[in-house]
């Protein structure tokens, strides 16, 4: 976005240009301000799986399912802005009722760890805005003129963020699709978009109803099926790229076949001609769903990504070397205390890390603190204390030298020299059987090292490889901005591979060629446990059918809509039903049911057929 900002404005127009997620924001104005609400300025921020740890140790339990649906709990009720006391009072049972208790407390933690949550990275904002109004008049100022994307998948924190950022002047555009809210189980809310003309009567509608991206087919297909969700803003979409190639209905047998249908329709495409491997996509809505595309495109060597897999800093490796930088940011960071110390090895065990916490615990420290303590002495003695104090004494040097350390050649030297230092390399051959995943392994950590070198040197590279300069910064600069990352691309040259995707990681996204695959009753429109017969609400209902209006508009020029007639499930197999969202295409206003094995096989029957043989002489 910045990049296209700049091609439109010119580089001097867009240097200052804000362009960020709202969570990124969110950690713009809390590092400026945060000391305003008490937060340090090196706060630290807690990823996923950080979360889930407070909240086990907060529960007394080890059962990670158990904490997971706490921490879903618990981010919905944030999103929702309610705070422990208003989320126990709101409680529905007894498991809510323990959910908040236990929010309670994990609000504790994070305020003695001197952290927050991605959740908070809204909330607190918001609560600086309120509170503050010499804070709240600054950043009105400097942002007179505000965009908002997507808006139908903001959360209610978000909205009353974006109010409290434009003011009673209200200079905004929004820009918001109700037929595009998918991700209401995550807190968002299509509410946002029904009360922007209420709580802005002033605020001018602009009906953009013309599609740049799909022809006619697929666009009559789209409307025809999101016609039967009730409107907020009526619109009916079209373009200029004439009818093109009528959607295609592929029944299948079963998942197999499924899979070895769509890799001929891929297969068959390319044979024609002009088509490349990235031009197609499969979508499907679970994530299990990929397993078997995978095995069939890997036995047609065909190449492919997974869209919205793991995470580059999930990585464990990556996750590693984070934990000691968010040590550095952040010394009371008990979470990348607790995997740095560990990470590589170093003689410190369960035992003298759980007679540190106790100290810390009793003093009110943090573990790092509590490191230096004179008294720590007559609780640990020997070997114990010395590799702590040791280790203590490595973070400390290390992040006077981050400190200081910019640019990229030097910041390069820096992290090789520290990894050397505590012998990762040999930390991740000695724990991997294979050496072939090991060094893999190893190399996603000289690319990590290279991605920080670059930044310290001004130097960022976008999703998109292009470049652009900014200014130089530390290592311990750097450092401060990895938390909010939340996933980063693969670096390099798009490569040429099909995408395999769930509907909702395709959002925003598009492709020539698009395969929806598993578009039955169970799946689209989805249903836990997998009984077709299960109840449905109308407003979940209403959301699976925005799920598959969101798929078909992910297709340019050519759309095949796949269907089985049996599913597994268990170790047999079930009678599958085609998804009410077919009929409501319809489809055979210009449906085409086409075997795609039958179509490669014409086109190979039709070049031979232009072979002329040569006669023997």
């Amino acid at each position: 976005m910045r990049e296209r900002a700049k091609a439109l404005v010119g580089p001097r127009a867009a240097k200052d240009l804000a362009v960020s997620t709202f969570h990124s924001l969110g950690v713009r104005l809390l590092r400026s301000d945060g000391t305003r609400i008490g937060l340090k300025e090196n706060f630290s921020i807690l990823d996923s799986d950080d979360v889930l740890g407070v909240l086990r140790d907060c529960g007394g339990n080890t059962d990670n399912a158990l904490a997971r649906r706490w921490q879903w709990a618990i981010s919905l009720w944030k999103n929702q802005g309610l705070d422990a006391d208003a989320a126990e009072s709101l409680a529905a049972d007894d498991d809510e009722r323990v959910a908040a208790r236990i929010m309670r407390r994990y609000e504790e933690r994070l305020a003695a760890f001197q952290a927050v949550d991605f959740d908070d990275l809204i909330g607190l904002p918001l609560k600086l805005l309120q509170r503050d109004d010499e804070t709240r008049a600054k950043w009105q100022a400097q942002f007179r003129h505000v965009l908002v994307d997507e808006v139908q998948d903001t959360n209610a924190v978000q909205y009353e963020l974006l109010k409290a950022l434009v003011g009673e002047r209200g200079i905004f555009t929004a820009v918001g699709d109700d037929d595009q809210s998918i991700y209401g189980w995550r807190g968002a809310t299509i509410e946002n978009l029904k009360r922007l003309p209420q709580d802005y009567p002033r605020l001018k509608l602009i009906a953009l109803e013309q599609n740049y991206r799909s022809t006619g087919h697929i666009l009559r297909a789209a409307n025809a099926v999101i016609a039967n969700n009730p409107k907020l803003f009526e619109k009916k979409l079209w373009s200029e790229f004439g009818d093109g190639d009528p959607v295609k209905l592929v029944e299948c047998d079963g998942e197999e076949h499924e899979a070895e249908r769509a890799v001929a329709r891929i297969q068959a495409l390319r044979s024609a001609g002009g088509v490349k491997f990235g031009d197609c996509a499969v979508l499907y809505r679970a994530n299990h769903q990929a397993r078997v595309f995978e095995q069939k495109l890997r036995a047609a060597q065909i190449p492919y990504k997974v869209s919205g897999g793991q995470s580059y800093f999930d990585r464990a490796e990556i996750k590693d070397l984070c934990a000691w930088l968010r040590l550095l940011v952040n010394p009371d960071d008990d979470p990348a205390f607790l995997r740095a110390v560990t990470t590589p090895k170093r003689g410190i065990g369960h035992q003298t890390l759980a007679t540190l916490g106790e100290f810390a615990s009793k003093w009110k420290t943090s573990l790092f603190e509590a490191l230096f303590s004179p008294s720590l002495a007559s609780v640990l003695k020997g070997k114990a204390i010395d590799a702590l104090h040791e280790f203590g004494r490595e973070v400390n040097e290390l992040e006077q030298r981050a400190r200081q350390t910019t640019g990229s050649e030097d910041a390069k030297a820096l992290l090789l020299g520290w990894l050397k230092a505590i012998g990762y390399e040999q930390h991740l051959f000695d724990g991997e059987a294979s050496e072939k995943l090991a060094a893999a392994r190893w190399s996603n950590v000289l690319d990590f090292v290279d991605w920080i070198a670059k930044r310290c040197g001004g130097e960022i590279t976008t999703d998109g490889g292009a470049t652009f300069e900014s200014e130089r910064a530390s290592v311990l600069q750097v450092a401060q901005t990895i938390s909010v990352i939340i996933s980063l691309a693969e670096r390099g040259d798009e490569q040429d591979v099909v995408t395999l995707s769930t509907l909702h990681a395709a959002k925003g996204l598009e492709w020539p060629h698009v395969t929806l695959a598993g578009v039955n009753e169970g799946l689209l429109p989805f249903q836990s446990g997998s009984e077709v017969a299960e109840p449905m609400t109308p407003e979940r209902l209403q959301e699976e059918r925005r799920l598959m209006y969101v798929g078909i508009t992910r297709a340019q020029r050519t759309l095949a809509v796949s269907t089985l007639r049996r599913r597994k499930k268990g170790r047999g197999s079930v009678a599958a039903v085609p998804s009410r969202f077919i009929k409501e295409m319809k489809l055979d206003e210009g449906v085409v049911k086409e075997d795609p094995r039958a179509r490669l096989k014409a086109l190979r029957d039709a070049m031979a057929a232009r072979v002329v043989p040569v006669p023997a002489p």
